[in-house]
């Protein structure tokens, strides 16, 4: 039976709900994807590495992020992994662009998985920043103005590892502490997911 949680495998949570002005003044200005169409983005990415946080800790295999696009621009966010007992939990979320940034950009984006009735406020949104695009939209490196959350995610569950590489390696040239990256398990064990 799949429980609905409050984890974003893939997005970032209302813990890390920080605007990204004032995170400008602490860190250096974080590039970003230019010229992201949201469209082709949107659809189904696994995730191939991140940095521990610990609404992710249950998190041991197949975690996977779903987009999709509404008519209003905003975005539908299902999130889910495998637990170690085999059972899937799920998140469900919702993105939009950045309330922070005029004019606004499609590689900076907002998520909140807190309830609807308190989308107005600002505490529960958190960053999502596309920084970097491989091929034709098959990888992603998203992360957050403050260094704190990194993803490297995927099209496909086996993923290029040599592409991985390389977007970790960017993303230490902007500050993040790939020391810390966690590589990501797509595969199960005798039908009980395991961490690699």
């Amino acid at each position: 039976m799949k429980k609905i949680l409050t984890l974003s495998a893939l997005a970032i949570l209302a813990g890390c709900s920080s605007t990204s002005t004032s995170l400008e003044t602490e860190h250096a200005p974080l590039p970003i994807q230019q010229d992201v169409d949201l469209e082709k983005y949107v659809g189904t990415w696994h995730e191939q590495a991140r940095l521990p946080h610990r609404f992710q800790e249950q998190c041991v295999a197949d975690v996977q992020a779903d987009y999709v696009l509404n008519d209003d621009q905003t975005l539908k966010v299902t999130n889910s992994c495998r637990t170690a007992n085999g059972s899937i939990t799920t998140a469900i979320g919702e993105g939009r662009l950045s309330s922070d940034i005029e004019p606004t950009d499609p590689a900076k984006l907002e998520v909140r998985f807190a309830p609807t009735w308190l989308s107005w406020s600002p505490k529960v949104w958190g960053d999502y920043w596309i920084l970097k695009l491989q091929g034709d939209y098959e990888y992603s490196l998203v992360g957050t103005p403050d260094r704190e959350y990194l993803w490297v995610l995927s099209r496909e569950k086996e993923a290029d590892q040599a592409v991985v590489k390389e977007l970790l390696d960017y993303a230490a040239t902007q500050g993040f502490d790939i020391e810390k990256v966690e590589r990501s398990n797509q595969e199960l064990v005798s039908g009980v997911a395991t961490a690699k």
